[in-house]
């Protein structure tokens, strides 16, 4: 089973006439709330050192998208532990507020896709400076807000000396505690006994949103040729069979595709189903011909509305897609397309 590419494809592209967002739009985080599809979207210019910004825009039908600034709704803090960027947010819903992981660099990356494969710029330092800011490493944060207008950025989730993005919340509390999905770059076996040779999805819980102390396991690592490395790409959604959600394999050419997996609904660390095959792969122009010209689908929101899942993923970096299904239908061929962890 394949997702289905809205046929309007993209539905999110950059804007010339913002500094901030006429080179790149992708890696949409959305959530349904009160008849309104908010989207925040990662988003570029051209400028040498490629700071990265966090976009917004609106919808009623989950297809047609409107900006409602020509402003960012949040930037990289010009003195600040994210000065160089926001990007791919995760937006879950607690109660009454909205929390949103994104991932963040200390210092801009610059335009990374000239150089080789996952290498970002980075200033000279001294040695005695902590490792994030030599390497410029990759981490995340996290922001909340009330009304998806404003937002209040948080501070750091994840241990600073690793490069660790990926993060993502479950919506809601289970055996009282929190939980995430995240993607410990260094926890391969090259640097220790991890039980992976790739980077691959991590899970821990914590009692404090802002704490996340105890020691993770390895939820899933990539089993198949089309996922070497995998992470986690958009928020659990609750479902009689377990939590839902997509998660992106990274095969030795650098392609990106997704798959799918349900976990236990009490028991997050016991994945129950996955898919051996890939739902969604790069086809298209926009995912084949972007700043990645190696072919990237990246989804990092999906919404269920009147029992169809709407898919929001990144282009090749350079653009926003949708794709969608039945939900039930996608359920069931998870089920019946699983292999054994």
């Amino acid at each position: 089973m394949k997702l289905k590419k809205y046929e309007g494809n993209p539905i999110l592209s950059p804007n010339p006439e913002n500094y901030w967002e006429n080179l790149v739009v992708c890696n949409p985080g959305v959530i349904y709330d009160q008849g309104v599809f908010h989207m925040l979207y990662r988003a570029a210019g051209d400028d040498m050192e490629h700071l990265v910004y966090l976009g917004k825009a609106e919808s009623t039908d989950g297809i047609h998208f409107k900006r409602i600034s020509n402003e960012p709704a949040f930037a990289p803090g010009k003195n600040s532990f994210d000065a160089g960027s926001n990007e791919d947010p995760r937006i879950v819903k607690m109660g009454t507020e909205f929390f949103i992981t994104y991932a963040f660099r200390p210092y801009f990356a610059g335009q990374y896709w000239k150089n080789e494969y996952d290498k970002v710029d980075a200033p000279d330092h001294d040695p005695n400076v902590p490792k994030c800011l030599r390497e410029n490493i990759s981490n995340t944060a996290l922001a909340v807000s009330k009304d998806m207008r404003h937002f209040k950025k948080v501070g750091r989730l994840t241990e600073p000396s690793l490069d660790d993005r990926d993060v993502i919340l479950f919506p809601e509390k289970i055996n009282g505690k929190y939980w995430m999905l995240h993607r410990p770059k260094d926890y391969v076996n090259a640097n220790g006994d991890y039980g992976t040779d790739n980077p691959s999805i991590w899970i821990k819980s914590s009692d404090d949103l802002m704490m996340w102390h105890t020691e993770s396991k390895l939820l899933m690592k990539g089993k198949e040729d089309w996922e070497v490395k995998i992470g986690g790409n958009t928020p659990p959604i609750k479902t009689d069979e377990g939590w839902f959600l997509l998660y992106h394999g990274v095969d030795k050419n650098f392609t990106y595709r997704i798959g799918a997996a349900i976990l236990d609904l009490n028991d997050p660390t016991k994945v129950l189903y996955r898919t051996k095959d890939f739902i969604l792969e790069p086809e298209t122009y926009e995912e084949t011909q972007g700043l990645y010209r190696w072919g990237v689908v990246f989804p990092t929101g999906a919404v269920v509305k009147d029992g169809i899942l709407y898919v929001y993923y990144g282009a090749s970096d350079q653009w926003i897609n949708l794709a969608t299904c039945n939900f039930k239908e996608l359920i069931d061929f998870v089920k019946s397309n699983t292999r054994k962890e």
